[in-house]
């Protein structure tokens, strides 16, 4: 009797020795899997859309699980900053997102420039005849029914429109910014460039419009919209350390003007709402890209 008890507790201590280690083993798993999940945040503007399934489909093929959130501006750098996020691809300095590090760039980690000749631009339609300069606006604000037709409320270049543009150029009282969303304010040019109505919308460089359509940027004598600026790639703090060798990878990562043309030409107009498809093509037809991440 007192042999078959031993025996009963010895076979118990050893289900709960295997139970405890295959607890363990479960739990090492879901850390491993937490520790290859990466969250990128990126704003609706198409230069940030593109280089954040870019690198979705870069990450997923080395076996990352990677998920994109789409926020405005001053959301993605809070979401850094208290670590909601991992990564933003669409970061403008030094200017249009200065108040954005002003307030938390203590709080992210810097890993580079990917691009160095982005600017802020207004713009009409080529066919659009006796605006050429954002001087001229204020004369002929009648003709757009006085609307500058914007993108998000949140962006730094509707806050660079807003508080440097209008005041700068005597435009309060005449023009109104109307806000809404990028995809909105394509829509808007594209519904008015078929029709040969005139639009004066805000929009940037780099951007698949500039090559779909005919376009004029307004010149901007006052600066009111700033230089060329870089776009940098913004991580929380503490991601270099948790990731270093995707953090090497974003540290190569570099695109001209050609290349990000191209890859947003597939995006946007070829395989409109496949962003997948289009990346896995651009991939294709840039077979070395890969190698410069290494």
């Amino acid at each position: 009797m007192f042999t078959t008890m031993k025996r009963v507790l010895a076979l118990a201590m050893t289900a709960t020795l295997a139970l405890g280690a295959a607890a363990c083993g479960a739990k090492s798993d879901d850390a491993s899997g937490d520790s290859k999940k990466i969250t990128i945040g990126y704003m609706a503007w198409d230069e940030a859309i593109a280089a954040s399934y870019l690198w979705k489909n870069i990450l997923e093929e080395k076996g990352y699980q990677v998920q994109l959130k789409n926020l405005e501006a001053g959301l993605v750098y809070g979401g850094l900053a208290n670590g909601d996020l991992d990564l933003f691809l669409d970061g403008w300095l030094p200017q249009t997102h200065a108040s954005y590090l002003e307030k938390h760039g203590d709080k992210l980690e810097k890993l580079g420039v990917w691009y160095d000749d982005a600017s802020l631009s207004i713009a009409v339609p080529k066919y659009v005849e006796g605006v050429d300069s954002l001087e001229d606006l204020a004369a002929k604000a009648g003709d757009f029914g006085g609307q500058i037709t914007g993108i998000e409320p949140g962006a730094g270049l509707t806050k660079a429109t807003q508080e440097k543009v209008l005041p700068g150029y005597g435009l309060d009282g005449k023009m109104k910014l109307k806000t809404s969303s990028t995809p909105a304010m394509l829509a808007a040019l594209d519904g008015a460039i078929a029709d040969k109505k005139p639009i004066v919308v805000t929009l940037w460089h780099p951007h698949w419009a500039y090559a779909k359509y005919e376009l004029k940027d307004l010149a901007d004598p006052k600066g009111t919209l700033g230089a060329a600026e870089q776009i940098n790639t913004f991580a929380r703090k503490g991601f270099g350390k948790d990731f270093p060798e995707v953090t090497k990878m974003l540290q190569q990562f570099k695109m001209d003007s050609e290349q990000l043309a191209s890859l947003e030409d597939l995006m946007f107009n070829t395989h409109k709402g496949d962003e997948k498809k289009a990346v896995e093509e651009w991939l294709k037809a840039n077979p070395d890209y890969l190698k410069a991440l290494a």
